[in-house]
């Protein structure tokens, strides 16, 4: 009779959610195979049976971070109206994010000095935002938003969704600032400044 398995995909999760923690609220020292195996109940076997060692770890943390926003941004229904659907992908955006802060960290904030995903996981993360720029590549393509080359755009966008979401995480923002209220607003203003 074969054993069962033990190392699979729930624990796997379970680290890389721990390991997210551990970063965002103690940073990169914290972040010891040891720790985290005894922090989730396993042993050191464990995670080395599922990652290899802590670069493998970190690498598979802000992979499994852009596989999440991916599947998030690209569930968004679009509408064919260009700035609601950009408004719909950073909303979408904001809540993923606010969803995993420790994970958003982990992707956004070089939480871990010296890291540098492998070509995989950095080709993974760039498709991730592919949804962005499909709207607005073909709201160029449509003649709607002025004609400059799509990544200007779609960074902008970008640029004030993260902007945004980083501050709101951010525990060292003074407190009263309505993010709930400010967000869409924003973005929305964004988008608007690039139809013709």
């Amino acid at each position: 009779m074969p054993r069962p398995k033990t190392h699979d995909e729930t624990l796997r999760l379970r680290l890389l959610h721990r390991a997210g923690e551990l970063l965002a609220t103690e940073g990169v020292r914290a972040l010891s195979l040891r720790r985290l195996a005894a922090d989730v109940g396993t042993s050191t076997t464990a995670v080395y049976s599922l990652f290899g060692g802590k670069s493998d770890l970190v690498n598979a943390l802000y992979g499994e971070g852009f596989r999440r926003f991916a599947a998030r941004l690209r569930a968004v229904r679009r509408t064919g109206e260009v700035v609601a659907d950009i408004v719909g992908l950073c909303l979408a955006y904001r809540e993923a994010a606010l969803e995993d802060p420790h994970r958003y960290s982990a992707m956004f904030a070089a939480a871990v000095p010296g890291f540098e995903p492998d070509d995989d996981t950095r080709k993974q993360a760039m498709s991730a935002l592919e949804p962005l720029w499909d709207v607005v590549a073909d709201g160029i393509s449509r003649g709607v938003l002025v004609d400059v080359p799509a990544d200007v755009i779609a960074v902008s966008c970008w640029g004030c969704a993260h902007g945004l979401v980083s501050l709101e995480l951010n525990p060292t923002v003074p407190q009263g600032v309505d993010f709930c209220r400010t967000f869409e607003p924003s973005v929305r203003a964004t988008a608007s400044g690039w139809l013709r």
